[in-house]
Parts: structure tokens; C-alpha cells; sequence
């Protein structure tokens, strides 16, 4: 299974950027797919995330500027960012909890998309 995310790059303070992260692989059911980011010196916190049945969790620092949406296949997860700020400047990470064609459960990670903002 593979998670690609991009979308990343530089803004503005105030700006809006949208990431997406796109799943392709032997996915029976996903169960969450979720954003993380990670700033220079800092653990890696949650972004977002969206389960199976659409409830949707957000980090505090994001709570009303960002959201969390997915494509009708459910293969593909966004993150509209709106109202950037300099705090938000990581390396944004896609994460999927799923099944595979095995039934196996797994969790995958996309590789990271870097979002700067300037301020």
C-alpha cells in the first residue's frame, strides 16, 4: 500500500494551502486516515482526523482554520488549511489505519509534504 501526499509549499501568514494524500494499494476497508505534522525539535502531533463513518477530530491549534475531508472512493483525504500562521510550518504526514486484502490490520504512513509559512 501506498500513501502519497503533496500539496505542500510556501504561503503566506494568513494564506490557505490544501494537501491531499492519495491511497493506492491492496486496501480492503480504511478505518482513519488522518494528518500529522511535525516542526523542527517537536514530536510529531495530530492534525486531523477522519474515521470510516465521517467523525472528524482536530488538534486544538487547528480547530476552525483547518478541515478534514475525503473523496467519495474514501482513497483520497484532504486538508483544507485556511488562516495559516507561522506556527503551522512542519512537514505534514498522511497516516491510514486500515485492512488489507488480507484483513489484516495495518497502518501506513505517506511521506512528508512541507508547508512553511512566512510571516
Amino acid at each position: 500500500v501506498q500513501l502519497q501526499a503533496f500539496g505542500g509549499g510556501l504561503v503566506q501568514a494568513g494564506g490557505s494551502l490544501r494537501l491531499s494524500c492519495a491511497a493506492s494499494g491492496s486496501i480492503f476497508s480504511i478505518n482513519y486516515m488522518r494528518w500529522y505534522r511535525q516542526a523542527p525539535g517537536q514530536q510529531r502531533e495530530l492534525v486531523a482526523s477522519l474515521s470510516r463513518g465521517g467523525s472528524t477530530v482536530y488538534g486544538d491549534s487547528v480547530k476552525g482554520r483547518f478541515t478534514i475531508s475525503r473523496d467519495n472512493a474514501g482513497k483520497t483525504v484532504y486538508l483544507q488549511m485556511n488562516s495559516l500562521k507561522s506556527e503551522d510550518t512542519a512537514v505534514y504526514y498522511c497516516n491510514m489505519v486500515y485492512m488489507d486484502t488480507y484483513r489484516s490490520p495495518r497502518v501506513d504512513w505517506g511521506q512528508g509534504t512541507q508547508v512553511t509559512v512566512s510571516s
